[in-house]
């Protein structure tokens, strides 16, 4: 079983589905899912260079609506915030258990992002500091 998911910036909120398989037509439907709960917005969707994630009809679904999609360099997935939710997850849901099925450890990822999800708070106060959130402090013709 894969887990695809999104984390929400504005609210802290996980959104994610699990599937059997982890392909592009898998991770097109959560991109559908994502577009369909922020219908009238621009999303950027910060994610790594996995290859479902590049493929051509992924990258024209999202150009034709209003998604862009933001690519780490490769090796920096750790940059993602999403990445830091998904070692929670597995600490507090899934090591040390023996899940005797897939339902039964979908429950217990299903159980930790209810619980999750209803004690988080927006993710605002990473790289305060970051030249690229204060760019327009510089000089206009700085190199």
């Amino acid at each position: 079983m894969h887990m695809l998911a999104a984390l929400d910036l504005a609210t802290g909120k996980i959104h994610y589905r699990i599937r059997r398989r982890k392909r592009h037509c898998e991770f097109l439907d959560l991109l559908k899912t994502l577009r369909a709960r922020w219908p009238d917005q621009r999303l950027y969707l910060v994610m790594d260079n996995f290859s479902p994630h590049r493929r051509p009809d992924v990258r024209d679904w999202a150009a034709d609506h209003n998604v862009e999609l933001v690519f780490l360099p490769t090796y920096s997935s750790w940059l993602n915030l999403i990445e830091a939710e998904f070692a929670a997850l597995r600490y507090f849901a899934l090591n040390g258990t023996d899940h005797r099925s897939h339902a039964e450890q979908n429950a217990a990822i299903a159980a930790f992002i209810r619980w999750r999800n209803a004690r988080t708070q927006p993710k605002t106060g990473f790289a305060t500091d970051s030249p690229i959130r204060t760019w327009t402090h510089y000089p206009a013709n700085s190199a």
